[in-house]
């Protein structure tokens, strides 16, 4: 058991960011409002016109939107993986980054469904998809995947946030009603202890293959079609692959702000950094290794509906596109993280940046030629998105930028409670697992 009063008082910096709020804050929560704002003026638009203010068309009739929920849904695969992954492997490092890494996942999966509803001419037609919704279409496995991993990512954030609530209740003064609630009365007692770890145990082990379930029915919703370069077996493990990669990316960079913007250089140390480029790293080389097999399994079987659009990647209208993913996503990865020198807060933060920037290109580079280049005997499309779609795409950003830190505001951000259970048991707990697996000494 943790012992929540010491907790908050060796722990003072975990909670102070809750109680003081800096000029800085406000900055950029009036930026970041500023440019949500103008995204909400632009769907404004949208909703009273139509979708003809986009630059949406014949035969493109996927854009931006689609681009953005498929790099959406694979942000969202920071916390609940890389979280739950690290939880149920005991990897001490973790403490730190779990709760990170868990908010990015409920906060960006509400900005991957945002864009379909934001790409439906008619919203207020959602419901359809559920009241006369085919079994057999892939459109409806994503809406009942993404909703079960929404509703079960809002649980597992939770679960473990319950004994920093009664810590923020019984430490502070400052929104001690929405505390009192949270906290379930929380008192820490060793049965409360025994079923809180027990439900974590339980949604970590179940998060994991609800995750990759949700990435790889994303990817039927263009597999199971026949078009090309899109109808491939190879779409559900790439889409996943690809959803850690960029997830990681994006928990790196929200931890580097976090230890800037707060000063939590004692908790997200070098270290962790260190760690994660290492995961980003070999995810780099997975994704290179997934890239290539899909293009050269393309180019061996020289179909020409899939050569059309194998080209137009490779050296046509999508060329520049395409090689700058191939630079953002392999070479400065590679580059930045086999040194171990470059592996710190500036060399993870330079690839994590390119590693966002590509994996937004990829998912455009997925959805935008195949479009263009339709199977069907008609005219070759092209598509270039009007400001609207630029506006919302920012929009989208800002505010999710937004509510992420709002949540700062709220909650700690690196859970007290488990840097608590780490100094307590850690050492101890490390070295009995070291014994069990080294070899006896003879006698």
């Amino acid at each position: 058991m943790v012992n929540v009063s010491e907790a908050a008082t060796r722990d003072r910096a975990l909670i102070a960011p809750i109680l003081v709020t800096g000029k800085k804050f406000y900055i950029a929560s009036a930026l970041l409002l500023a440019v949500a704002a103008f995204g909400a003026f632009a769907y404004w638009q949208q909703a009273r016109d139509g979708l003809g203010v986009t630059g949406m068309n014949r035969p493109v009739f996927w854009g931006i939107y689609i681009t953005n929920f498929v790099f959406f849904i694979g942000i969202s695969h920071a916390g609940t993986l890389i979280s739950a992954i690290l939880r149920i492997s005991g990897a001490e490092w973790r403490r730190s980054i779990t709760r990170s890494a868990e908010v990015i996942t409920v906060v960006v999966l509400v900005f991957g469904v945002g864009n379909i509803l934001i790409d439906m001419g008619r919203p207020d037609r959602l419901l359809n998809v559920i009241f006369y919704g085919r079994l057999q279409s892939p459109l409806l496995w994503d809406v009942c995947s993404v909703t079960v991993y929404l509703t079960g990512s809002a649980v597992y954030l939770y679960l473990p946030l319950i004994p920093d609530v009664a810590i923020m209740r019984d430490n502070t003064n400052k929104f001690h009603l929405l505390y009192s609630v949270l906290a379930l009365g929380w008192r820490g007692t060793k049965r409360q202890w025994h079923v809180l770890e027990k439900a974590i145990s339980v949604m970590a082990v179940l998060i994991i293959p609800v995750a990759v379930s949700v990435h790889t029915v994303v990817s039927f919703v263009f597999a199971m079609t026949v078009q090309p370069m899109w109808h491939s077996a190879i779409f559900g493990p790439y889409f996943v692959v690809g959803a850690i990669f960029s997830g990681i990316a994006a928990l790196i960079l929200a931890m580097a702000l976090i230890r800037w913007a707060y000063g939590l250089q004692g908790y997200l140390k070098d270290i962790h950094f260190n760690y994660l480029g290492l995961l980003l790293l070999v995810m780099a080389v997975v994704w290179f290794y997934f890239t290539g097999s899909e293009f050269v399994t393309t180019w061996y079987g020289h179909e020409p509906t899939h050569m059309d659009v194998f080209w137009e990647k490779w050296r046509g209208r999508y060329a520049p596109e395409f090689w700058a993913m191939v630079i953002c996503c392999f070479v400065v990865p590679v580059i930045c993280l086999v040194p171990s020198r470059f592996r710190n807060v500036y060399g993870t933060c330079v690839a994590s940046v390119t590693v966002v920037i590509g994996m937004w290109l990829e998912r455009w580079i997925i959805v935008v030629p195949t479009l263009s280049n339709p199977r069907m005997p008609i005219a070759r499309g092209s598509y270039t998105p009007s400001w609207v779609e630029w506006g919302i795409m920012a929009g989208c950003f800002a505010l999710f930028m937004f509510l992420y830190m709002l949540f700062t505001k709220f909650f700690p951000i690196v859970s007290i409670w488990e840097i608590q259970e780490g100094r307590e048991n850690s050492v101890k707990e490390v070295t009995e697992r070291i014994e069990s697996y080294l070899p006896e000494v003879a006698s």
